[in-house]
C-alpha cells in the first residue's frame, strides 16, 4: 500500500468508497450532488494550496484524506475515509500523518473538521489527536458542511 496525491484515474473509485462508507456503513444519506468537491478535486483542494491524498493497494483506492485551505492559516480536514478491511492496518494514522505533515509545512495554524455524530470511533481518533469538540458558533472561520447531524472539532497547531 502506498499513499499518493490525487490522480484523476482514481476519481470514480474515490467517489464510490466515500459514498459507500457514508451511506451504507454510517447511514448518513449523502448524495454526490451534496458533495460537489468530489467531482472536481483539483479545484476544491489542490488549486488553493490544500491537498488530497489517497491510499492505493493493487490499483484500488483503500483510503482518502483531504485538506481544504480556507486562508489565513485556516484549514479543514475533509474526506477522511478508510475501507473497512484496512482499518486495522493503521492506514488512517498514516493518512492523517501525511496531511498533518503538509499542514505544518504550509503554516496552517488551525484545522476544523465535521464528522457524523454516529461515527464514535472517529471521535475517539480525533480526540486522541488533540482535536477539541466545538459548537457551530465557535467555528473560527466560515465553513459549511453537508451532514446536518455532525459534530465539529478544532485543532490549533
Amino acid at each position: 500500500m502506498k499513499i499518493e496525491t490525487y490522480q484523476q484515474k482514481y476519481q470514480q473509485q474515490i467517489i464510490d468508497l466515500i459514498l459507500h462508507i457514508q451511506n451504507e456503513e454510517a447511514g448518513i444519506g449523502l448524495s454526490i450532488e451534496e458533495q460537489p468537491d468530489l467531482l472536481d478535486i483539483p479545484l476544491h483542494y489542490e488549486k488553493n494550496g490544500g491537498g488530497f491524498w489517497i491510499a492505493v493497494e493493487n490499483d484500488a483506492v483503500v483510503g482518502t484524506i483531504a485538506l481544504m485551505n480556507c486562508g489565513n492559516g485556516n484549514g479543514v480536514l475533509k474526506k477522511f475515509f478508510v475501507r473497512s478491511d484496512w482499518r486495522s492496518h493503521k492506514l488512517g494514522l498514516a493518512l492523517y500523518d501525511t496531511l498533518m505533515e503538509q499542514a505544518r509545512k504550509d503554516g496552517y495554524r488551525q484545522l476544523v473538521l465535521d464528522t457524523p455524530s454516529v461515527a464514535k470511533a472517529s471521535h475517539r481518533f480525533y480526540e486522541r489527536a488533540g482535536f477539541q469538540q466545538i459548537t457551530k458558533k465557535e467555528l473560527p472561520f466560515p465553513y459549511s458542511y453537508p451532514d446536518r447531524d455532525s459534530l465539529l472539532y478544532l485543532l490549533r497547531l
